[in-house]
C-alpha cells in the first residue's frame, strides 16, 4: 500500500496508520479492521492478550502519531515533504537506539522498515556477496511466518527463486519439541555444507518465535559465526521484541545484525520493522556493492545516512506508526525491573495453574528461553511472556478430543464477537453470562502438528509491554485486574470450545 499523497495538508491520524505498508494493513469495509483484526484507533474495551500477533493502537500511542500529525501541518505546505521526513526518521532512529540503551555502540546503524518481513528482506540483499544470493538457514514458518521464508526466497526472471531457504523444524509431529541439540545439529550441518560448496549463509536465530522458541541456540550459533568468520553473517529474527536492552546489546557486540517490531510486544501500529546493523557488520556490507535490487526498494530517508543515492519518498504513515510505538516503549523502559519479573512471574504462575486444571485446555510445551553463554538469566526476557495452548471437547465415551485446525480457528474468530449481540446459531450462550459480551483478542492460531489424527493449532495467550504498564501503576495495584482479565478470556474460550463439542 503506497504512501497517500495529497497537495495540501495531511490525512486523519486513523488514515495515516494504515498508510505506506501492504494489503496486511488495509481496513475491511465490512469491519473496519485489518487483517490482524485491529482498527487505526484506540479500543480500550478489548480484551487484549494477542500480542504475539498484533494490538489496536494505544491511548498514548494514538495520541502521540496525532501530535506528530500536528507538528507536521505546520510545515508539509512550506517544507519539501521529502526533507520533512528524512529528519524525522532520523530522529526515529536515534531515539529507538536511546531508548533500547544502545546508542552508545559506535558505529551502530538503523534502517526502518515497514514490517520484520521487509526487514529480513533487507537483511538477504546486505548479506549477497558481489551478485551471488546467500544460502538461508532458519527454523520452520510455522514458527516465524510463512511470508518471512518466501521473502527471504525473492524472485528473479520468471519469477524464479533468487535465494536458497532452507527450515529446520523446531517441533515434532505431536507438537512436542524437537531436542535442542537435534535442532542445533541440523542447523550445524546445513550451515558446514553450504560453506563446503563455497556459499555464503545468512543464519537467522530467531528470538522469541510464535510460540516462545529461542533456536538454534546462541552457542550454535556463535560457534558456526567463529568457525566460518568470512562466511556466515548472522540475523536475529527479534521480530517480538521480547528481549531486554541487556540482551539486544550482547547480540550487536558479537556483530549480529537485529530484526525488530514495534507492533508486537510494545504494541505499536501494525507495520513497525527495524533492522538494526552493528558496526562490524555495517563494515563487511559497505565493502561489497549492494545489489541492485535492494537499491531499487530502499527509501534512502529509512536508512543510514548517505547509504543510498536521494529518492526519498515520504512515507508518514510509517514515521507515525513509529511514533506511536516508540510512546509505549518508552513507557515500558520507565518501569522498574524488579517490577516487571515480578507481575510476569505472578501472572505466569496463575496463568499455567488454570491450563494445567482446564480439560478444555492443554499448555503447548516451549523450552524457557535460554541464551547462554551469551547472557545469562539476568531481566525479565528470561521469563515466558507467550503462553500457547491447544484447545479440546469431549465426545461420548472419550475424555478429550482436540480441537481441529479450523475449529481452533472458529474460536478465535468468536472470541473477538459479542455474542449477546452476534450470537453464530453453532453456539448456544445461554450459560456464558457476562463473557457473552467480552470482546477478547489472542494471537492467531500456530499450526503445531497431529494429535490423534486431528492437525492442530494453538491459541496464543500473551503479555505485552502496555499490559505490565498496566499491572505495575500505582505499585501493583491493578495487577489482580489484569491477571482477572485474562482468566476471563480462557473462561471465554473454554466456554467455546465446549459448545463445539
Amino acid at each position: 500500500m503506497p504512501p497517500i499523497a495529497t497537495c495540501h495538508g495531511l490525512p486523519p491520524t486513523e488514515q495515516l496508520l494504515v498508510s505506506g505498508g501492504d494489503a496486511r494493513i488495509a481496513l475491511d469495509p465490512a469491519n473496519g479492521l485489518n487483517l490482524y483484526g485491529c482498527p487505526p484507533f484506540p479500543e480500550s474495551e478489548v480484551a487484549a492478550f494477542g500480542s504475539s500477533t498484533a494490538s489496536a493502537i494505544s491511548e498514548t500511542g494514538f495520541a502521540a502519531a496525532s501530535r506528530l500529525r500536528s507538528r507536521l501541518l505546520k510545515e508539509v505546505d512550506v517544507l519539501p515533504r521529502e526533507l520533512i521526513y528524512a529528519r524525522e526518521m532520523n530522529r526515529i532512529r536515534r531515539e529507538l537506539l536511546t531508548l533500547c540503551g544502545v546508542s552508545d555502540l559506535a558505529g551502530l546503524e538503523v534502517a526502518i522498515a515497514a514490517s520484520g518481513t521487509d526487514a529480513h528482506l533487507f537483511a538477504a540483499h546486505l548479506a549477497e556477496d558481489e551478485g551471488q544470493p546467500s544460502f538461508i538457514v532458519m527454523i520452520d514458518a510455522a514458527e516465524t511466518g510463512s511470508r518471512v521464508p518466501m521473502a527471504l526466497c525473492g524472485a528473479g526472471s520468471e519469477g524464479r527463486p533468487v535465494r536458497e531457504v532452507l527450515t529446520v523444524p523446531v517441533r515434532l509431529a505431536d507438537g512436542s519439541p524437537r531436542p535442542a541439540a537435534e535442532v542445533d545439529g541440523d542447523v550445524d550441518a546445513l550451515v558446514s555444507v553450504a560453506v563446503a560448496k563455497g556459499r555464503r549463509v545468512l543464519l537467522i536465530l530467531v528470538d522469541i518465535s510464535k510460540t516462545g522458541f529461542i533456536a538454534p541456540s546462541p552457542a550454535c550459533v556463535l560457534k558456526l559465526q567463529r568457525r566460518f568468520p568470512d562466511s556466515v553473517d548472522v540475523l536475529v529474527d527479534a521480530c517480538q521484541f521480547r528481549v531486554a536492552p541487556p540482551t539486544l546489546r550482547a547480540y550487536l557486540e558479537q556483530g549480529f545484525m537485529v530484526t525488530i517490531t514495534g507492533s508486537k510486544f510494545v504494541t505499536g501500529p501494525t507495520f513497525s520493522g527495524a533492522l538494526l546493523i552493528p558496526e562490524t557488520a555495517a563494515r563487511k556490507i559497505r565493502a561489497r556493492p549492494f545489489s541492485r535490487a535492494l537499491s531499487e526498494i530502499a527509501n534512502p530517508a529509512d536508512w543510514p545516512l548517505d547509504w543510498f543515492p536521494d529518492g526519498t519518498q515520504a512515507n508518514f504513515g510509517l514515521l507515525l506508526r513509529w511514533e506511536a510505538a516508540l510512546e509505549d516503549l518508552r513507557a515500558f523502559y520507565a518501569v522498574p525491573d524488579e517490577a516487571v519479573m515480578r507481575f510476569i512471574l505472578s501472572f505466569s504462575d496463575v496463568v499455567q495453574a488454570r491450563l494445567a486444571s482446564d480439560p478444555f485446555f492443554e499448555a503447548l510445551a516451549t523450552p524457557r528461553p535460554d541464551r547462554r553463554p551469551l547472557i545469562g538469566a539476568a531481566s525479565w526476557d528470561s521469563l515466558q511472556t507467550i503462553f500457547p495452548f491447544l484447545l479440546f471437547h469431549t465426545e461420548p465415551h472419550r475424555a478429550k478430543v482436540p480441537l481441529s485446525r479450523e475449529q481452533t480457528a472458529l474460536v478465535n474468530r468468536l472470541l473477538q464477537l459479542d455474542l449477546a449481540v452476534d450470537t453464530p446459531a453453532s453456539v448456544d450462550v445461554a450459560s456464558f453470562g457476562s463473557l457473552a459480551s467480552l470482546r477478547c483478542q489472542l494471537g492467531q492460531p500456530v499450526n503445531c502438528g497431529v494429535i490423534e489424527g486431528v492437525p492442530v493449532s494453538a491459541l496464543r495467550l500473551c503479555l505485552s509491554a502496555r499490559l505490565i504498564v498496566e499491572a505495575t501503576a500505582q505499585n501493583g495495584l491493578n495487577a489482580s485486574k489484569i491477571i482477572e482479565r485474562a482468566l476471563a478470556v480462557l473462561d471465554k474460550t473454554a466456554r467455546i470450545a465446549a459448545s463445539l463439542g
